[in-house]
């Protein structure tokens, strides 16, 4: 760092570093699109959301899980419907895990035990730059001594979503045949590579970005449960960043629930169905959005939906589309300036750093907010 700007990241991927960039953010706060102070724009928020009948707050990445907390806490004050990035990526996955639960394992366990690792229409060099040379294949683990002499590297290529290059074995299925594929395994050619393995490492994106069949988390699920009646297995699925697991973790861990969560009723209940940002926006039953993160992430379904009263609060808010609204308030940026807690999309949580000063925190703005509301 120099003069308050980070001018290198070491040992940092280019996502990474592109992530970081100079370290410098707005610290601006809007009102109707206009310069207002941080009171006037609380003020804003503040009475847009009292105004309104069925409110909807919603997570969006880059926030500490001390940050989602409070955020938690105000949706339940309110009595709003609260929802996550999680509802329009990672929510079949979820949803399967709950009906049949899941063999999973941390990073760390996949680098110390995997011997056979399948990347099921995923090359993490592509998304996930370190994945390779710090978790699997490459590194060394406590029964893997020779890292990735002693790993089998098998690659599935799902239509054009292809498994890694350096693969020693390839296998390619159309996007029709994955889900079939994967409930006929005992007759796939993967059979014979994966029950000699003393531990298979599926690794397999949790977040497409392609549009695969609704059924295919199920039958991951489904194919690792059934090898470990011959062997190891654990089902790895890679998230995307800014603590999207986190937001899982705390709503759960405050509501029971991972996302989709409505307060209307004084309690809360899951309605991963019905219940979704997207779903209540499409039609028409939410008269007020608050974005709390990057709302620079939130998919277009909630992007576009300024035609009810919206404000943002997080990261570069002023920058965003939800500037023009009530309110937009920027905040400091996670790992940058400010500290807390992240859980890596193993569910592992890590704490974040402090390094350089910027605007206030989303956390303390959000508690600012909701003592507000409780007024």
């Amino acid at each position: 760092m120099r003069r308050d700007r980070i001018v290198e990241a070491q040992n940092a991927c280019e996502l990474g570093r592109a992530w970081f960039g100079d370290g410098a953010v707005p610290a601006r706060s809007l009102v109707a699109g206009r310069e207002a102070s941080l009171d006037d724009a609380l003020g804003a928020v503040a009475r847009m959301l009292l105004e309104a009948k069925r409110p909807l707050i919603y997570l969006a990445p880059d926030l500490t899980c001390e940050a989602q907390r409070e955020t938690i806490a105000m949706a339940d004050a309110l009595h709003a419907t609260i929802d996550s990035v999680t509802s329009a990526t990672a929510l079949p996955a979820i949803l399967a895990a709950q009906e049949q639960g899941r063999a999973s394992a941390t990073l760390g366990e996949i680098r110390n035990r995997a011997d056979v690792l399948v990347f099921w229409g995923i090359d993490p060099m592509a998304r996930y730059p370190r994945y390779w040379s710090r978790y699997a294949p490459e590194p060394a683990g406590v029964h893997v001594l020779e890292g990735r002499e002693s790993r089998k590297v098998i690659a599935v290529d799902i239509g054009d979503s292809r498994g890694p290059a350096d693969a020693d074995v390839r296998v390619a299925i159309s996007a029709a045949d994955e889900v079939p594929t994967l409930r006929a395994f005992e007759s796939s050619a993967l059979a014979p590579h994966l029950t000699d393995a003393k531990y298979v490492a599926f690794v397999a994106d949790a977040e497409p970005q392609d549009h695969r069949d609704p059924g295919r988390a199920a039958a991951l699920i489904a194919l690792t449960q059934r090898l470990n009646g011959q062997t190891r297995c654990a089902l790895s699925t890679l998230r995307a960043g800014g603590n999207r697991s986190g937001a899982d973790a705390c709503l759960t861990s405050q509501t029971g629930y991972p996302t989709a969560v409505d307060f209307a009723r004084g309690y809360p209940r899951y309605r991963p169905y019905d219940g979704t940002a997207a779903a209540r926006l499409a039609r028409g039953d939410a008269d007020a959005i608050l974005v709390v993160g990057s709302a620079a992430s939130v998919p277009e379904t909630v992007a576009s939906a300024t035609r009810v009263p919206h404000a943002a609060i997080g990261p570069r808010a002023t920058d965003s589309g939800f500037a023009a609204g009530r309110a937009a308030i920027d905040t400091a940026v996670a790992g940058i300036h400010e500290a807390g807690t992240a859980l890596r999309m193993d569910d592992v949580p890590l704490p974040v750093r402090k390094c350089l000063e910027g605007p206030p925190g989303a956390r303390d703005t959000v508690r600012a907010l909701r003592r507000r509301i409780s007024q």
